[in-house]
C-alpha cells in the first residue's frame, strides 16, 4: 500500500502528516509506525499525525511518537495539522478539532496558527527532585501532555539528555512518564527553552506543550507577565498567552509557525 504524506515542522519539531479520513491507516502496526519514525532508514520524524473524521469537530487528529506509541495531545504538530486540514480544505481558517486531551480550537494568521489549548491540569508548583544526586527545584502541569519544568541559571550548560532522561523515568511520575523542559527567564515576558521529549527520548528542538507548560509555570510562580516569548532550541520564538486566576489559568494560546518541506509516499506491505 502506498500513502501520500506530507512532511512539516513547527519550529523545527518535524512530523509526517497523513489524510486519513478514509481510515486505512496501518495504525495497529507498532512496529512499522517506529520504522518509519527512524531518520536513517525510515521518513524520520518526531512524529506521525493523521487527520481523520470527527462528529465532534471539523476533523480528529491522532499523534504517535516515533516509537509508535499513541499521545493525547503535540502543540507544534497540531499547528501542522490544522494548518494542512485548511490548506486541503477539510476545516475554514477557523476550526476545532479533536485530540485525545479535548477538541482544540485554531484559527490561521497568514502562514502562523494560533491554538487555543485544552485546560491545564494536575498542577503541582514549589517541588523538589532528587536527580543524580542533586535536588532541583521544579514545578509540574499538564498542558495537553505531563510536563515537568525545570529553573535554571544557565540553560547551555544543562545536560539535557542525562537529567531529562534521569526525571522522565523518575518514579514521581511512574508509569506513564514525563516531559522535562529546561527553563531560563530573559527578560519580564520572556523565556530560553530547552525540551527533552518523552516517546522521542532525546532532546527536541522544541515543543509546543512544553512551551506552554514552562509559559504557565512560570506565570504562576511570577517569574514573568503573559503573553510570553520563549524562544526555542531552533531559535524560532513562539507566543504563549493565558489568564491567571489565584489556583489555574483560563484562555490559554500557542501562537507558532508552521511551514512545509517535502511531500512523498510511505510503503506499508
Amino acid at each position: 500500500m502506498k500513502i501520500p504524506f506530507w512532511k512539516m515542522h513547527g519550529a523545527g519539531n518535524d512530523f509526517i502528516l497523513v489524510d486519513d479520513r478514509k481510515l486505512t491507516f496501518p495504525v495497529k502496526d507498532q512496529a512499522w509506525l517506529a520504522a518509519m519514525g527512524q531518520r536513517r532508514t525510515g521518513a524520520g520524524c518526531e512524529g506521525i499525525i493523521l487527520i481523520q473524521p470527527s462528529n465532534r469537530a471539523n476533523f480528529a487528529m491522532r499523534f504517535f511518537n516515533p516509537d509508535g506509541s499513541e499521545v493525547d495531545m503535540c502543540g507544534n504538530g497540531a499547528r501542522c495539522v490544522a494548518r494542512l486540514a485548511y490548506d486541503l480544505e477539510v476545516a475554514p481558517s477557523r476550526m476545532t478539532f479533536e485530540t485525545g486531551a479535548g477538541i482544540i480550537a485554531a484559527e490561521m494568521i497568514g502562514d502562523q496558527v494560533r491554538l487555543a489549548m485544552t485546560p491545564p491540569k494536575d498542577w503541582r508548583l514549589n517541588q523538589v527532585i532528587e536527580v543524580n544526586g542533586v535536588k532541583r527545584p521544579y514545578g509540574f502541569v499538564n498542558s495537553g501532555v505531563p510536563h515537568v519544568v525545570l529553573p535554571c541559571d544557565h540553560l547551555d550548560r544543562e545536560d539535557v539528555g542525562t537529567t531529562g532522561s534521569a526525571i522522565r523515568h523518575h518514579k514521581d511520575f511512574a508509569p506513564k512518564g514525563t516531559n522535562v523542559n529546561f527553563v531560563q527567564v530573559t527578560g519580564h515576558s520572556a523565556l530560553r527553552i530547552r525540551t527533552y521529549e518523552r516517546g522521542v527520548e532525546a532532546e527536541t528542538l522544541a515543543c509546543g506543550t512544553g512551551m506552554v507548560a514552562a509559559g504557565l509555570i512560570a506565570g504562576r510562580m511570577g517569574w514573568v507577565k503573559a503573553p510570553v516569548k520563549i524562544t526555542c532550541a531552533h531559535g524560532d520564538v513562539l507566543e504563549v498567552n493565558y489568564k491567571l486566576t489565584p489556583d489555574d489559568a483560563t484562555e490559554v494560546t500557542l501562537l507558532g509557525p508552521a511551514v512545509y518541506v517535502f511531500t512523498g509516499e510511505l510503503s506499508h506491505m
